[in-house]
C-alpha cells in the first residue's frame, strides 16, 4: 500500500500565530495540488516555544488554533497533522499533537510524555500520560514529538501494539544534529518501522533550528530528507516493505520477553 507524505518544514515565528497559520495554508495548498495524503508540520508550530504565554493560545483541542488548523484540514482535504499548546485534562499546559482528517474531524491526538528541560517545558507544560496509536487507512501508526525521540520504549511499545509508521513533529536545534539523524534511524532499524519527522527551521532568541526533515524506511535507509531551509518536502512510501523487513528478519520473534518483560 502507498502513502504519500509532505512534510512542512516551517520557520516558526515565535508568538505569531497569524503568519504561521497562512505559511501552513500555503504548504496545505501545495500539498494539495501534488496529491500528498497527509501533511505534516512541526512541533508547536502555531507559536513557537513562546511558553511563558501558554494561556495566551492554549485551547481544548476542537478551538482556538486546534479549529483553525482543522479549517486548513477541511479547505484542502488532507490529513494534517501537528502540534500545538492544548488544556489537558490534567491541568496545566500540554504540548498536544492533533491528527486531524480531510473533513477536519479529530482522528487522534497525543500530549507530549517527555518535557525538555533545555526549553524549560518542565517549568510550563505538564505531561502526557498515554501513548497513542492510531488506526489510519493505511494502517496503525504512533505519535511522539521531539524530546520523545530519545526513549526508544515508547517506540518498541508502538511496534509490539502494531505500528508501521510513527510521526514525530519537532523543534530539534544545533547543535544536535546528529543525534537527530542518529536517533530517527535506530528508531526505525530496530523497531522496523517507518519514521515520519518534521522539524522547524529558523531562530529562537540564541537558539537555532537546522530542519532535516526526513522519512527513513524499515531497513533505516533515507527515503526523503530536507536541508535548513523552509520548504515542503514529499516522499511516496510503501508500507508492504514493513511487513517484507519484519519477515525478513524476525526480531519480534526473536525477541527474549520471558528475560525482559515487554516493557
Amino acid at each position: 500500500m502507498k502513502l504519500k507524505i509532505a512534510l512542512g518544514q516551517l520557520d516558526v515565528k515565535l508568538a505569531e500565530p497569524a503568519a504561521n497559520l497562512e505559511k501552513a495554508r500555503a504548504f496545505a495548498a501545495e500539498a494539495a495540488r501534488v496529491n500528498a495524503d497527509i501533511l505534516v508540520l512541526p512541533e508547536l508550530w502555531t507559536t513557537g516555544y513562546d511558553l511563558a504565554n501558554a494561556a495566551r493560545y492554549a485551547t481544548d483541542v476542537t478551538a482556538g488554533l486546534f479549529a483553525e488548523m482543522a479549517g486548513i484540514a477541511r479547505e484542502y482535504q488532507i490529513y494534517l497533522l501537528g502540534s500545538s499548546l492544548s488544556l489537558p485534562k490534567n491541568g496545566g499546559f500540554g504540548n498536544t499533537a492533533v491528527f486531524l482528517t480531510p473533513t477536519g474531524d479529530l482522528l487522534a491526538q497525543y500530549t507530549k510524555l517527555h518535557l525538555f528541560r533545555l526549553m524549560d517545558e518542565d517549568q510550563y507544560l505538564v505531561p502526557g500520560n498515554q501513548p497513542t496509536l492510531v488506526s489510519t487507512p493505511w494502517g496503525k501508526a504512533g505519535l511522539a514529538i521531539c524530546y520523545d525521540l530519545r526513549f526508544p520504549e515508547l517506540f518498541r511499545h508502538y511496534a509490539l501494539s502494531g505500528a508501521s509508521f510513527i510521526f514525530l513533529p519537532a523543534e530539534w536545534p544545533h547543535p544536535r544534529l546528529s543525534h537527530w539523524q542518529t536517533l530517527l534511524r535506530a528508531r526505525a532499524i530496530e523497531n522496523q518501522v517507518y519514521m515520519i519527522a518534521c522539524n522547524r527551521v529558523g531562530t529562537s532568541g540564541d537558539t537555532r533550528f537546522f530542519g532535516h526533515s526526513c522519512v527513513i524506511d524499515p531497513w533505516g535507509e533515507l527515503v526523503v530528507e530536507a536541508g535548513e531551509t523552509e520548504l515542503l518536502l514529499t516522499a511516496e512510501i510503501d508500507l508492504d516493505l514493513v511487513s517484507q523487513v519484519r519477515h525478513k528478519i524476525p526480531v519480534f520473534a526473536d525477541r527474549r520477553s520471558d528475560i525482559y518483560g515487554d516493557k
